[in-house]
C-alpha cells in the first residue's frame, strides 16, 4: 500500500505506484539512463535560469553555516528529545561519480540511514510511503534538497500517522519512507552544500542525520528546526518547485 493509511484523510496525492517497482527502470538500462540524464540536465539548466540572485542567496546561506540561523539550535533540541544528531562530510569515493546504475550494489555511505553520497541516477517520486523505497533512490532526493523521514519496522501505526501529519505541514521537498532496520526508532536526514562548489576538488557538501526513540512534542520541535534549516538546501541547488508531491522521473 502506498500513501496515507486508511484511517487518515489524505492531504496530498499519493505518488505513482510504479516507483515501488524500480526494477522496471532496468529493462533497457542504456535508453533509460540516457533519457534520464537528458532530463536531469534539462532540470539543472532550468535551475540555472533562476539567475544570479538565487546563486547569491545560496552562497550567503552556505557562508552563514550551511543552513539557516536556526541550525545552531538543532543539536541541543535533538539532545533534549533524546535523539542522536550528527553532521558529516559528504563522501563520494575519489575518482568516482555520484551516480551508480545499480539498485542493489552496496554503496560506501557514511551514515545509516544514508544522508549523502553515491546514489541511483533516478530519484524517487516525491511523497510519503508506507512501503520501503530503495534508499539508493532516496539519496538522490536528498541531493535535490529533500528532508527525509525514516522509521523502523517496529514503529507503531500511530507514530507513522504523526510523521505523516508532520510531512503534510510542508510536503514540498519532504519525503517519508519506512527503513526497516531502524527497528523501533525514527530518523530525519538531509544533504546540504554549496552548488557553486559541488563536485569540484572532491567537495560534496554535508550530510545531516538525527535518530530518535520516539516522536513526541520535543521531537517534533527538533524536527521542525531541522527541516527549516535544511530543506531545499541540497548541493545541486534544485529549487523546491521541482520537489512537489507526485513529481519525479516519468
Amino acid at each position: 500500500m502506498v500513501g496515507r493509511m486508511a484511517n487518515k484523510k489524505p492531504k496530498t496525492p499519493p505518488p505513482p505506484r510504479k516507483v515501488q517497482g524500480p526494477k522496471q527502470r532496468q529493462t533497457k538500462p542504456g535508453v533509460a539512463m540516457d533519457d534520464l540524464a537528458a532530463r536531469h540536465r534539462a532540470m539543472l539548466y532550468g535551475v540555472a535560469g533562476f539567475g544570479v540572485i538565487a546563486l547569491i542567496a545560496v552562497i550567503l546561506f552556505v557562508t552563514l553555516g550551511g543552513g539557516s540561523a536556526s541550525a545552531k539550535n538543532i543539536p541541543p533540541q535533538m539532545a533534549a528529545a533524546g535523539c542522536t544528531f550528527k553532521t558529516v562530510t559528504a563522501y563520494v569515493p575519489p575518482g568516482q561519480g555520484v551516480h551508480v546504475s545499480s539498485l542493489t550494489k552496496k554503496l560506501p555511505w557514511n551514515t545509516d540511514p544514508p544522508s549523502n553520497g553515491q546514489h541511483y541516477p533516478a530519484w524517487a517520486v516525491w511523497g510519503f510511503y508506507t512501503e520501503p523505497i530503495n534508499p539508493r533512490m532516496v539519496v538522490h532526493n536528498e541531493e535535490h534538497g529533500g528532508v527525509i523521514l525514516w522509521w523502523g519496522s517496529k514503529v507503531s501505526a500511530a507514530t507513522v500517522d504523526k510523521l505523516h501529519d508532520f510531512y503534510d505541514e510542508k510536503s514540498d521537498g519532504s519525503f517519508g519512507t519506512p527503513y526497516p532496520k531502524l527497528g523501533n526508532k525514527i530518523a530525519i536526514s538531509a544533504w546540504t552544500g554549496d552548488p557553486a562548489r559541488y563536485g569540484r576538488n572532491n567537495y560534496f557538501g554535508q550530510g545531516h542525520l538525527a535518530i530518535c526513540p520516539r516522536f513526541d512534542a520535543a521531537t517534533k520541535k527538533a524536527f521542525e528546526t531541522f527541516r527549516n534549516a535544511y530543506i531545499g538546501k541540497g548541493p545541486e541547488g534544485v529549487p523546491l518547485s521541482f520537489a512537489k508531491p507526485g513529481m519525479g522521473p516519468q
